[in-house]
């Protein structure tokens, strides 16, 4: 239920039904936070019900990705490596902002370990598995993030994106899900994978919720102006992201950007042959998030998920002279990018290239994980390589498999990039 029709709602009620049907989901939440959200609900009744101005989460369940620190609780990241560490000195900026906006936030939630795959395995904490299919995978990092929106326990969930990691289960979920450009949020206060591509941002029901909460823990707050599709035009990328796509998805992006014309919408095919580039130059995840990890892997290593250590360790060797190369190779693809995407009012995409698939398939063969990872990665880290922002919502018909559309656009265009997102899910939706 969006947000906006929750006005009139008891609070208390909602997260106190929300707090035990957390206790019920297996593998969803690393850490719940009752009674500080039974207070925040209970006070926002007495605000609401005396006529004050609330904020629009004020009281609402939010949830919040394991690797955010809370004041005075070690920060585990989905892992049981940083066990035994210190305890956060205060919470990080983005979970600041919620409370002081009244949120009740009602747990942590789980992860892939370290935020590094697309997938949502983790085998320390378990995986959650997807709403809309028990035994298909959540899509992750922030897999517990979408699955605590997406099975009803909350509002919105803030989720980290370094390749992917917000998007991808909002696909593979069937909510919306917003990446924002990464100078608007504060990263503080969080355990990195990669600083370079590092964000944080919303996973929720709709776009307009995904909008409140984006609001309320970024720097620079939006204000998108209403669009109408007619005579907006869109740029479809000829090149990657259409490769290996599976029917599902082919049937329901087509189907949209017909929908999308006939709404007066121009779809124009545009040559875009870097983007195949891409995977040569993103290496920044596995060289900084290896910097970090060097001394943990060396004492530790036998308790990391081995797929995890197995993707850290392939930043092994790199030099700081080789983050200086990819920095300046980043920099000129991305203008290569901007130029291709001038005179577009954002660029559409398949979020990801298939459905989700089954948790057992991937758990029983590191072959078969890897390629998932490998596809599912592959479409939304163009964006965070781009320094842009893209929102993925449902374009699937109901009782399909979810279907996530892609709007993208360079730097610093989220309020249009979320205008665009408005109108188009309205459009679906009717």
């Amino acid at each position: 239920m969006p947000i906006s029709d929750l006005a009139d709602q008891n609070r208390r009620e909602l997260v106190h039904d929300s707090l035990d049907r957390a206790l019920q989901s297996e593998s969803v939440f690393t850490r719940l936070y009752r009674d500080e959200a039974l207070a925040a609900a209970a006070h926002a009744d007495v605000m609401r019900v005396s006529g004050q101005s609330v904020s629009p989460l004020a009281g609402l369940p939010v949830s919040i990705k394991d690797l955010l620190d809370v004041a005075g609780e070690t920060t585990l990241a989905g892992s049981v490596v940083l066990e035994g560490r210190p305890p956060a000195a205060a919470d990080a900026p983005v979970v600041a902002r919620l409370r002081a906006a009244g949120a009740a936030v009602v747990g942590k939630t789980n992860m892939t370990e370290f935020a590094f795959s697309g997938v949502g395995i983790n085998p320390h904490y378990g995986t959650p598995a997807n709403p809309v299919d028990p035994a298909r995978i959540p899509g992750g990092s922030s897999s517990g993030a979408g699955v605590s929106v997406a099975a009803g326990l909350c509002v919105a969930a803030i989720g980290s994106d370094t390749g992917g990691s917000i998007r991808i289960p909002a696909a593979l979920c069937g909510l919306a899900g917003f990446k924002p450009t990464m100078r608007r949020m504060p990263t503080a206060g969080t355990v990195p994978l990669s600083p370079t591509l590092d964000t944080l941002g919303p996973i929720a029901g709709c776009v307009a919720d995904c909008l409140i909460v984006d609001s309320i823990i970024a720097d620079q707050p939006l204000s998108p102006p209403a669009l109408a599709l007619d005579g907006l035009r869109f740029a479809v990328p000829e090149d990657v992201v259409m490769d290996d796509i599976d029917d599902h998805v082919a049937k329901a992006f087509t189907a949209t950007l017909s929908k999308l014309s006939a709404a007066g919408a121009e779809i124009i095919e545009v040559p875009m042959r870097m983007l195949a580039d891409a995977r040569e130059i993103n290496r920044f995840s596995p060289i900084e998030s290896y910097a970090w990890h060097r001394s943990l892997l060396a004492a530790a290593e036998m308790r990391y998920d081995h797929r995890v250590a197995q993707r850290i360790r392939l930043g092994e060797g790199s030099t700081a002279e080789d983050l200086r190369r990819l920095r300046a190779a980043r920099g000129e693809w991305i203008t290569q990018v901007e130029r291709a995407l001038r005179g577009f009012d954002a660029m559409l995409m398949p979020t990801v290239p298939i459905v989700a698939p089954r948790t057992e398939a991937l758990l029983a063969s590191d072959e078969a994980f890897f390629e998932a990872n490998r596809l599912l990665l592959r479409n939304p880290s163009l964006i965070n390589l781009l320094d842009g922002c893209a929102l993925s919502l449902p374009c699937h018909r109901d009782g399909d498999l979810p279907v996530g559309l892609s709007v993208a656009g360079p730097a610093m265009t989220d309020a249009r990039v979320m205008a665009i997102g408005m109108a188009v899910e309205h459009l679906l939706a009717h």
